[in-house]
């Protein structure tokens, strides 16, 4: 069942054509991990998603409360039967159908989609995984791409490399030459006692995962975190690299080319990040 503007759809039910999500790329969405109900970091999710319709110039409705999309979600979860068990949920906002690249309204329309997941937690694979840059295309560093609209062209051409060339991922770099994310996540570089992230200036997506990590590092005296520009040649010279996401919380980078990095690190992280969880 899929949650439409409040009302529940069977799988038969279709947006149409001229959706300007479909047809612009005119649409916000939130990736959000549910845990046996519990929506995780829903308080963020939320604010980035105001903040995101504000800099699209949506309208945000009067409905549009914390407390009113948490129940259209938890609605949703409940008609596909996953309060007992881990969910993806997927909470897209569209501007409503009207005009070209002008549109007629900037009121808005939202969906939610949920699908299975089998992990209630967080934990660290220690499989092999494998990454390298992707330099077909550049991110260019704005506003803009700080958010999770539509416009994914970059990354979907970035995935189907990695695939062409047995890569888990790739890292985007920004027009700098600057290396900024993954193709599914925010990146982590460890050296020493220094935990390393790019700015969101240098175009990055402002991750949820990105932030509780952030919060995490800074509170614990071992380490040094440092938010500044990564470049591709500091990849081969840390101990270890990390990818964040709600969905996997930390994915440990275990080779760059011929570099090979250890683990200890993202598993500490891991192991706090599941603890505030249960605390919340």
């Amino acid at each position: 069942m899929t949650n439409f503007n409040g009302t529940l759809l069977d799988g038969n039910a279709f947006l149409s054509i001229k959706n300007r999500g479909y047809a612009y790329g005119d649409a916000l969405f939130e990736t959000i991990k549910s845990s046996s109900g519990k929506i995780l970091f829903w308080e963020d999710h939320y604010f980035r998603l105001m903040a995101s319709m504000r800099i699209m110039r949506m309208e945000i409705p009067m409905t549009f409360t914390m407390e009113f999309l948490e129940s259209e979600i938890q609605k949703t979860l409940e008609a596909n039967g996953f309060q007992k068990q881990s969910a993806r949920v997927k909470l897209s906002v569209h501007r409503n159908e009207g005009g070209l690249y002008t549109p007629k309204t900037n009121q808005v329309s939202f969906v939610i989609a949920t699908d299975e997941l089998a992990e209630s937690f967080y934990t660290v694979s220690e499989a092999l995984y494998q990454v390298d840059l992707f330099k077909d295309y550049y991110v260019s560093p704005s506003l803009l791409s700080t958010l999770k609209t539509n416009n994914k062209a970059l990354n979907v051409v970035g995935s189907i490399y990695a695939k062409e060339n047995d890569l888990d991922n790739c890292l985007l770099l920004n027009t700098n030459k600057q290396v900024v994310e993954a193709l599914n996540g925010n990146v982590f570089l460890v050296k020493g006692n220094t935990i390393k992230t790019p700015p969101l200036t240098d175009g990055c997506l402002k991750g949820v995962m990105r932030t509780q990590l952030v919060d995490i590092i800074k509170a614990l005296p071992e380490y040094e975190f440092v938010e500044d520009s990564i470049s591709p040649f500091e990849l081969q010279k840390a101990d270890e690299m990390f990818i964040t996401n709600v969905m996997v919380g930390i994915q440990s980078v275990s080779k760059y080319r011929k570099k090979t990095f250890a683990n200890g690190v993202a598993k500490s992280l891991l192991q706090k990040l599941n603890v505030k969880i249960r605390l919340n």
